[in-house]
């Protein structure tokens, strides 16, 4: 069965932010109804075709997968902060970060001051936040399921040994990419 305009537009709209309700709405379903039409589209077959054809749609012409997006995501959630600093403490120029390290940053932040000795800078970086990484993972892994017992510390501890890279493993992928 051939989608509406309106199930055509609602499809589109859900794509922009993955908002049942708000997609509804934008569609221009009524601002009343919105929840449940947003909840009743969402379980239609054709719709549900349509969305899966328009992920996978985007997800070829920008050649982003879903295993790209949870690399990337595992780098952040697991970066070790300590790899930004030499032996003594100070931070490392940014051309001396690896890979995992420099991918965790948001933003830099340098500041060319005159020290005691003429020349000096002072350097700011901004990190990724983890916490939102590792919430991200979670609920895409199904952590925080509440029907099941991820909520325990047993499960959270087996979650983070699940997505955890071992021991060498980010490196590895960047020489994959860079090879």
């Amino acid at each position: 069965m051939a989608l509406t305009l309106k199930q055509q537009r609602f499809v589109q709209e859900y794509l922009a932010d993955l908002n049942a309700t708000a997609a509804a709405k934008r569609a221009g379903y009524s601002q009343k109804t919105a929840y449940s039409i947003g909840q009743e589209n969402l379980k239609k077959p054709e719709i549900q075709s349509a969305i899966q054809q328009a992920k996978e749609a985007l997800q070829k012409r920008t050649e982003i997968t879903q295993d790209m997006v949870l690399r990337e995501t595992a780098k952040l959630a697991f970066f070790d902060i300590r790899k930004m600093f030499d032996e003594n403490g100070r931070p490392l120029d940014i051309s001396k970060l690896d890979d995992g390290t420099a991918a965790a940053l948001v933003g830099l932040e340098v500041q060319d001051v005159a020290g005691s000795d003429g020349d000096g800078f002072v350097k700011k970086y901004r990190m990724a936040d983890k916490l939102k990484a590792l919430e991200l993972l979670g609920k895409r892994l199904g952590v925080f399921d509440r029907s099941s017992q991820a909520g325990s510390s047993a499960a959270l501890s087996a979650f983070l040994e699940a997505v955890r890279p071992a021991e060498g493993e980010v490196e590895a992928l960047y020489a994959e990419e860079d090879g």
